[in-house]
């Protein structure tokens, strides 16, 4: 008789039955959990599919109001939306009882909970769902603060808790979550001043915290390199212009309390396709390189105080389809581009002093524009008798700005033929009144390509004027010896203090050829324009008179004082001073964005600077300012004129140098870069040639050999890509053909470049990066 064999053929059989069974006891607990969901959201139409005798929910149709999406038997997606405006569910409904179910779905990622009327605080049970990393609750009534529980959800990267009624402040312990990509808080009853956390969120791309009740300054956002879409508009943020990454693609800071000015690296934001910072009281001038940015298509500054000379030439973006300036205190023309644009594009610009007057109602230009002129006379110790000569400070007070560039000093008239006790007793106010108004400072600045790149910040320097000679002799006791800096062709220099600390440098002029005020307008009015964060900036002018020939005999030019020595101090000085190879590439950087401006950022450009890196300053930060730059009113005053040539420019023809007059400051750049990458001065000219060879042939060996040559002090910190980098553009600079070397434009995208590889690479990644962001 054969042995039984039926428990080893059930055997399989049954385990199949048991492993059916356990799966249909997961679905039927998830089930279960999905209509207790569906009666406690009271039987919202949006489950309408939800049936008692659905067994199979995973396979239910997805709708544009409920959506579930299963992963092996296990609910990893819920999403069920209301109607815009649902309003509150009953009293009796309970939001613990609501999340004791939806917890239960341990597997969720995605949650979205969107117009369905939930009321109440949201509970710490939301921390169970450890999977969760997509979470939505946007348009209910939840409200007091956000959970601390969210911390449990270390995958969560997109949180959204839009249009509810949460309150007290942004938790500072969000940048424990650090897969968070997307932030949204908008339209809630959120308070306080935002934690600096948050801007550590390195992975973060939006950040949305619109209509709350934010205060304070905005953190420094600019290491957020990730982040797209920053939104901080209807809040009350200020009053400083916040730090940001320039990969940002929409930037919304409408209806603040922003008072200052706004950040020149705006004009860097190549990707920034949407601008609002509409409503503030943002002040100085507007930036009409924002209008052509190559993605630009909405740019919002309407009700703000900015100031500036719109002109016809101007260029815009192609993309351009909504432009706000109503509300400011431009003048000038409407540029052509706006003015001609596709009839589906919106162009706002009422409410400002533009002469476009045909569709858009204008101020009259005196509201814009208003300056205050003032004559002093100033008695003069005379050293031998000169008769009938006395000195007269001639000045204009900065009553409106045209502009922001702050041409205030614009001598408009000086009174001539004054003799006699009677002409000292008189006041000449009526006739300098009177002939005031031959001077239009708008038609001054009207060629001007466009404003200058610092003066774009409003309030990184204070505004250029006119110093009376008593607040300079006392800012320099007197011009006593003590403040003597030395003597140059271009005349004295002082050091000075002025009544609020500024240290400052007077550079005092005495005049060969003496002229009337009106003479000097033009160059007055190009040196007001030398206000760059990479330039030893003017910060006003102060003109001696005689009266006896109404000609000018001395011009002081007061400029701003670089306290921490020279880039060269910084390079090849004691150890203890030198720089490390980001801060070296970052000074670099700053000397081409300095000589970029005075080739491109006024009119006319400033070309043949004869930079030298002794003549390239650092701050208290370790911020690169040039120094020298080639004025025509020094050049005048020494009887030379023309084009100033380096005393390192490459061969070639007179005509040559003169026709590729700014490749004579590449050339230039290109010494000092040498002098960065070898790590010891360049004292000669026959020196930059062996050189520059060196560098050309190290460029083709291997990372050790380029290591070799340069510094020692930063052959351990720079990354090998980096240096060859350095070193190309170096030695493309010093090309002996003019029209071979590179544009400035290059130079400056080379030298980012070289720093980011940098920042990417071997080194000292970390302190490096902060120092690039310092200097640059």
């Amino acid at each position: 008789m054969a042995k039984p064999v039926l428990p080893f053929l059930l055997l399989p059989l049954l385990m199949a039955f048991l492993l059916v069974h356990h799966s249909s006891q997961l679905e039927l607990s998830q089930a279960h959990s999905l209509f207790n969901i569906h009666q406690l959201l009271n039987y919202p139409s949006a489950l309408s599919s939800l049936k008692n005798d659905n067994k199979d929910f995973c396979s239910i149709e997805p709708t544009t109001s409920f959506t579930l999406v299963c992963y092996e038997n296990d609910i990893t997606q819920l999403h069920i939306i209301g109607n815009n405006g649902f309003p509150p569910l009953p009293h009796n409904f309970s939001i613990h009882s609501f999340f004791a179910s939806l917890v239960k779905l341990t597997s969720l990622k995605v949650l979205s909970l969107v117009s369905l009327g939930l009321w109440g605080p949201m509970p710490g049970s939301i921390g169970h769902l450890s999977s969760l990393e997509i979470l939505n609750v946007s348009s209910n009534y939840f409200h007091g603060g956000i959970p601390k529980q969210l911390l449990h959800l270390r995958n969560l990267h997109t949180l959204i808790l839009d249009h509810n009624n949460f309150s007290g402040q942004v938790p500072f312990w969000l940048n424990s979550l650090p897969m968070l990509t997307v932030v949204s808080l908008k339209h809630n009853l959120l308070s306080g001043s935002l934690p600096n956390s948050l801007g550590t969120l390195r992975n973060l791309r939006v950040l949305t915290l619109s209509e709350n009740n934010f205060s304070g300054e905005v953190p420094n956002f600019s290491k957020l390199t990730n982040l797209q879409a920053l939104d901080l508009g209807d809040n009350n943020f200020g009053p400083h212009f916040p730090p940001l990454p320039r990969k940002l693609v929409t930037l919304v800071l409408r209806k603040n309390k922003f008072r200052l000015g706004i950040s020149a690296k705006l004009g860097s934001f190549y990707l920034l396709q949407k601008l609002d910072i509409s409503m503030n009281g943002f002040m100085g001038p507007f930036m009409p390189s924002l209008l052509s940015l190559p993605s630009i298509s909405y740019l919002d500054i309407s009700g703000n105080k900015f100031t500036g000379v719109l002109m016809e030439n101007m260029s815009c973006s192609s993309d351009v389809s909504f432009v706000n300036l109503s509300s400011n205190y431009l003048v000038g023309r409407l540029p052509s581009c706006l003015v001609l644009a596709s009839k589906d594009t919106v162009i706002l610009y009422s409410g400002n002093c533009l002469s476009n007057r045909d569709q858009e109602w204008q101020h009259p230009v005196p509201f814009c524009h208003k300056e205050a002129l003032a004559v002093v006379v100033i008695p003069k110790k005379e050293k031998h008798k000169v008769s009938n000569s006395k000195p007269v400070l001639v000045s204009s007070l900065a009553g409106g700005i045209v502009g922001g560039l702050a041409v205030v000093g614009l001598v408009s008239m000086l009174v001539k033929n004054i003799y006699g006790k009677d002409s000292v007793k008189k006041p000449s106010t009526r006739l300098i009144t009177e002939r005031v108004s031959t001077v239009n400072t708008a038609k001054l600045l009207s060629d001007a390509k466009y404003i200058s790149e610092t003066m774009k910040l409003g309030a990184a320097l204070p505004a250029y004027r006119t110093f009376p000679l008593e607040e300079l002799k006392e800012a320099t006791n007197d011009f006593d010896t003590s403040a003597f800096m030395g003597e140059t062709s271009n005349g004295q220099m002082y050091k000075g203090k002025l009544p609020d600390g500024t240290l400052i440098v007077i550079r005092c002029l005495e005049m060969k050829k003496r002229r009337n005020p009106q003479a000097y307008t033009h160059h007055l009015e190009m040196i007001s324009k030398l206000r760059h964060s990479h330039l030893v900036s003017a910060l006003g002018h102060c003109l001696e008179c005689q009266l006896d020939d109404s000609g000018v005999s001395r011009i002081f030019l007061v400029f701003e004082f670089a306290t921490n020595g020279t880039l060269r101090d910084c390079i090849s000085g004691p150890y203890g001073q030198k720089l490390n190879w980001t801060q070296r590439i970052a000074a670099a950087i700053g000397v081409a964005k300095g000589v970029q401006f005075l080739h491109t950022g006024i009119v006319p450009g400033v070309y043949s600077n004869n930079l030298k890196i002794t003549n390239v300053m650092m701050d208290h930060n370790l911020h690169v300012k040039i120094s020298s730059y080639n004025l025509p009113l020094l050049a005048e005053n020494r009887g030379v004129m023309g084009t100033v040539v380096s005393s390192t420019t490459p061969k070639g023809s007179a005509q040559d140098r003169v026709k590729h007059e700014d490749k004579n400051d590449v050339y230039d750049i290109g010494v000092i870069l040498l002098e960065v990458i070898l790590g010891r001065p360049v004292m000669f000219h026959n020196e930059v040639g062996a050189l520059k060879d060196l560098l050309r042939v190290s460029i083709t060996t291997d990372d050790t050999g380029r290591r070799s040559i340069i510094d020692p002090a930063v052959r351990k910190q720079c990354s090998d890509e980096s240096l060859k980098t350095m070193m190309e553009i170096c030695v493309r600079c010093l090309s002996s053909e003019p029209a071979d070397g590179p544009s400035i434009e290059d130079i400056l995208w080379t030298l980012q470049f070289a720093a980011q590889v940098q920042d990417s690479g071997r080194g000292d990644s970390m302190n490096s990066h902060d120092s690039l962001i310092s200097l640059s």
